[in-house]
């Protein structure tokens, strides 16, 4: 296998495109999550989140001495929602792969030499004899490894309610106020 096959095999663009779309959702359950705040810092009460319904009456106000028998909420009182968003992002891979190869042959060989004569009565025989082996081995080892490791980073910070939004809250809150 070669190695730079296996570094080609690292699923980069997908892990890009994980981390991209998980920040993108993580981003907007934030960006809910403060608007949710929001509007109980306006003083309404939480949706049913069983229903999907918000009430549109202000319940959830603080009193402040007896001049105020209506209350203020948390906006009105100069508070704001807090709002974050991902400023930086940083992804490191890395990778360490080896490999190696050992082949090792052997070779060994053995003569021996042997020859029988022999008389009896006037017939007589000889024979003369020649043996060899052979012997060969061989052996191949082959290592591989391959480690790996990753990290994903992300920074997040604060940022400042949208202008908008605490525009368009002052003004909601402003027209309750007004008597009728």
């Amino acid at each position: 296998m070669a190695v730079g096959q296996d570094l080609l095999n690292v699923p980069f663009p997908e892990m890009v495109k994980s981390m991209g779309v998980g920040i993108a959702e993580a981003q907007y359950e934030l960006d809910l999550t403060s608007l949710k705040i929001a509007r109980l810092m306006a003083g309404y009460a939480p949706e049913n989140e069983e229903e999907g319904t918000a009430s549109s009456e202000r319940a959830n106000l603080v009193k402040i001495g007896d001049d105020s028998p209506d209350g203020y909420s948390l906006l009105e009182l100069g508070f704001t929602p807090t709002f974050y968003q991902f400023v930086d992002t940083l992804i490191e891979v890395k990778m360490s792969i080896s490999m190696a190869t050992e082949s090792e042959s052997k070779r060994s060989s053995t003569t021996v030499n042997a020859s029988v004569s022999g008389k009896v009565g006037f017939l007589s025989a000889s024979a003369k004899m020649k043996v060899s082996t052979v012997s060969a081995s061989f052996s191949s080892k082959y290592q591989y490894s391959a480690e790996g490791s990753s990290l994903m980073r992300t920074k997040l910070v604060t940022v400042p309610a949208p202008a908008i939004l605490e525009e368009r809250i002052r003004a909601m809150l402003s027209t309750e106020s007004e008597p009728e």
